[in-house]
């Protein structure tokens, strides 16, 4: 089903250059975007592909659409941000295609009898759902979710297949839980004593915000006394473990494969890239962005950017780089008591 770039305009805002009952099928890039499709440009590096492109219309920024008119003969939608503009465009195009399941509990779930289940909600094939649970309007549960006693589902929110959502944790509205993801584990604490170690009961919850999104396959722990908390808007991708007590400020988003450990707590509108570590119990700041792969392993109280990894090498010269490094502290004391001769010798013709 396609759209009008009028209504789309409509919607969504921006500045249409072109004919508004031009009807566009979908979203395509730009390399392969034909007449029926819509692309975007947000990238001016890929100005001379969008003016070759074969798209019926372009959704471009001010600055780019003064250079791309000059070739491309298509529509243009003009917007301050246009990679915004795509992703907003591209939900109401999947929106008209999407198969929306019927309200209702289906026959093969086991629901109990205190739990509270709005009747516009979704209740899948296999899904569980124990006592005092809490389901609202809207809520869309997929096959063989598990949903434990006394927790919380918000409005309109996704479970995708395979979810498990542990007792007493609560997520609020829109949020978007995909397959495979475990919301309130069990934290990693343990009491050594005499060789051996004793587990400390995790008795906190988890506590996800609204619009929040956690990716297939993340772990997010119960707190141990006090609650996880993963406030507004917070991004979440694959393979993620937050650990227990951690406090993940709104709208910060990890790529995957990120490692939080307990106690730790992140300000609002911080990035990680792929694969970083934060050590427990530190605290790092709002807006500072972590680099693919770095380890934090100390607070971090001032925006910005932030790397720490070493640069990939041939093995034998990361080899030699790695024994100049274990060598730099004696490395350092002979400079120190080289300064400190040379020194001597400058100072003593004055002292005769």
């Amino acid at each position: 089903m396609g759209t009008r770039l009028g209504d789309l305009v409509e919607r969504f805002g921006g500045q249409l250059v072109g004919d508004p009952d031009l009807e566009v099928q979908g979203i395509a890039p730009l390399d392969s975007a034909g007449a029926s499709h819509i692309s975007f440009l947000s990238n001016s590096k890929l100005r001379a592909l969008a003016a070759q492109s074969q798209a019926a219309a372009l959704i471009v920024s001010p600055l780019d659409d003064a250079t791309v008119a000059t070739t491309y003969a298509g529509a243009r939608i003009v917007t301050t941000n246009p990679y915004a503009y795509f992703a907003r465009a591209a939900q109401y195009f999947v929106s008209l295609d999407e198969v929306v399941p019927p309200p209702g509990i289906h026959p093969s779930a086991v629901v109990h009898d205190t739990a509270q289940v709005d009747p516009t909600a979704h209740i899948g094939p296999n899904v569980t759902v124990e006592a005092g649970a809490v389901i609202h309007a809207g809520v869309q549960i997929d096959a063989g979710c598990f949903v434990g006693r006394e927790a919380e589902i918000g409005e309109d929110t996704h479970l995708f297949a395979n979810v498990t959502f542990h007792a007493r944790c609560s997520i609020g509205k829109r949020g978007i839980l995909h397959s495979g993801a475990v919301i309130g584990t069990d934290g990693f604490g343990f009491a050594r004593e005499n060789g051996i170690y004793i587990k400390i009961p995790q008795t906190g919850r988890v506590l996800l915000g609204d619009d929040v999104d956690v990716g297939a396959n993340t772990t997010i722990d119960r707190g141990a006394l006090d609650d996880t908390v993963i406030e507004d808007g917070v991004k979440l991708d694959n393979q993620i473990q937050i650990g227990h007590n951690c406090r993940i400020g709104a709208n910060t988003a990890m790529a995957g494969c990120v490692g939080v450990a307990g106690s730790a707590k992140i300000g609002k509108n911080c990035t990680f890239g792929g694969a970083a570590m934060v050590l427990g119990h530190l605290e790092i700041a709002d807006n500072v962005h972590i680099s693919s792969g770095s380890m934090v392993s100390r607070s971090v109280l001032e925006p910005g950017q932030y790397t720490g990894f070493y640069p990939l090498a041939k093995n034998a010269e990361w080899e030699k780089s790695a024994a100049i490094v274990r060598n730099l502290s004696s490395l350092r004391e002979k400079m120190r008591s080289l300064e400190k001769q040379i020194k001597q010798l400058t100072e003593a013709p004055e002292q005769k």
